[in-house]
């Protein structure tokens, strides 16, 4: 079996595409599983973000992977090939290492995504579809995680999405101070939004969710209100400012129910967020005069502005990657010969043991102690030398000399001695 990165990412694929193949919540274990039972796949763990869908696997048949990814959202191969990346081993060694240490994010340096990572290995250890070779991949990719973040400044000038949502506000309105904000949605990137947001101290502050607890729960927090997503349409037109980002399957806001509210604003203007993937707003709301919708490839275009402050963190996280591929491969290497070690010992074992035996019994009957030691000593040479004498003796000219620089190196034998 082989190690494979499989999935399409914000640098192959855009929003229109992304969103298409995005794995939500408890889907995923079913996902794995799926996978795993029906397809030539040993291991998998998925990893499944606003920016990426990514598939780590054990497989020797990485197109099996892609057709089952395609198939799984009901996509044919043709449509979603010309977007998938298929990283074979040091490759998809190596783009784990990035995309954990930040460095394949749409805003470089981004933590988010090491704890989205740690959640993918915690779903698939829970689907039984995480084995010895994804097991140690994924330990190695935290540590280097660790000592990009601990050893380099990758994360200390990274502008959040959070940020830039408050940056682009405040091209459309002279203060954040004085508008009102919506947040749709109450899990992480709302979170975080909503304590950037907060920070610039709004006038009104609401949270919707789909259950009003966890809404009371953020505005609790922030001293907001809270509502229902039911009762969104009717609350839309007494804010400025509306931050979005639920699991939602479907758009929850629609060009007709933005029209409505334009008209009941009087066409003042409304700065809208949609970090969602798939995406929770209607693509056509942006075509309206007196809206200025962002999605989330828009906000990371602005994110990577004066990008140029990180490039010397870059270059030495990317040094530190290099070499910790060096060190997985060669692990990868070695665990190719630990069947043939194991076979080789146990051959060994078997003789000891055998030749042990025919001492003791020697030892038993009265024989000499010493002529005793003096014939195990000698058959067991015999035994564990038989092999590669026998193949050297047996072989052909080109054979033989290549058969003989084996034998020096292994048994660090000097020929001219």
């Amino acid at each position: 079996m082989q190690l494979f990165t499989i999935g399409v990412n914000h640098h192959t694929a855009p929003l229109s595409v992304r969103e298409q193949v995005v794995f939500q919540g408890d889907g995923v274990e079913v996902a794995l599983r799926d996978l795993v039972d029906h397809r030539p796949v040993q291991e998998a763990a998925l990893v499944s973000t606003c920016n990426r869908t990514e598939l780590y696997c054990n497989t020797e048949e990485p197109a099996a992977a892609i057709d089952w990814l395609a198939e799984y959202h009901r996509l044919s191969t043709r449509s979603l090939q010309p977007y998938v990346y298929a990283l074979p081993t040091a490759g998809a060694v190596k783009h784990a290492f990035r995309v954990a240490s930040g460095l394949d994010s749409m805003v470089v340096g981004e933590p988010q995504i090491l704890g989205q990572f740690k959640q993918a290995v915690k779903v698939a250890e829970q689907a039984g579809t995480l084995g010895v070779l994804l097991h140690k991949l994924f330990q190695r990719t935290f540590s280097v995680a660790k000592e990009v973040r601990t050893h380099t400044e990758i994360g200390a000038s990274s502008v959040s999405m959070a940020a830039c949502a408050v940056h682009l506000a405040e091209r459309i309105f002279a203060s954040v101070a004085e508008q009102s904000v919506l947040f749709i949605g109450a899990g992480e990137m709302i979170e975080l939004c909503a304590a950037h947001f907060c920070a610039a101290r709004p006038r009104r502050v609401t949270f919707a969710n789909r259950t009003i607890e966890r809404a009371e729960e953020l505005a609790g927090r922030y001293g907001a209100a809270a509502i229902t997503l039911t009762e969104l349409v009717e609350q839309l037109p007494a804010h400025d400012v509306v931050v979005t980002c639920t699991a939602s399957p479907l758009p929850i806001i629609g060009k007709g129910t933005m029209e409505r509210t334009i008209k009941a604003r009087r066409h003042r203007p409304v700065f809208m967020v949609d970090l969602a993937v798939p995406r929770d707003i209607e693509a056509e709301v942006a075509e309206l005069d007196d809206v200025f919708l962002y999605t989330v490839d828009d906000l990371g275009r602005v994110a990577q502005e004066g990008a140029s402050s990180r490039q010397a963190a870059v270059a030495q996280a990317e040094a530190i990657i290099d070499h910790k591929v060096q060190d997985f491969m060669h692990w990868l290497e070695n665990r190719e010969a630990v069947p043939s070690i194991r076979a080789l010992r146990d051959q060994a074992e078997r003789a000891r043991r055998h030749e042990m035996e025919r001492a003791l019994r020697r030892l038993a009957r009265g024989d000499d102690p010493e002529q005793v030691l003096d014939y195990l000593s000698r058959a067991l040479t015999n035994k564990l030398l038989h092999a590669p004498t026998h193949a050297l003796g047996s072989a052909e000219a080109e054979d033989r000399k290549q058969l003989l620089a084996i034998l020096s190196r292994l048994y660090n034998i000097h020929r001219h001695e």
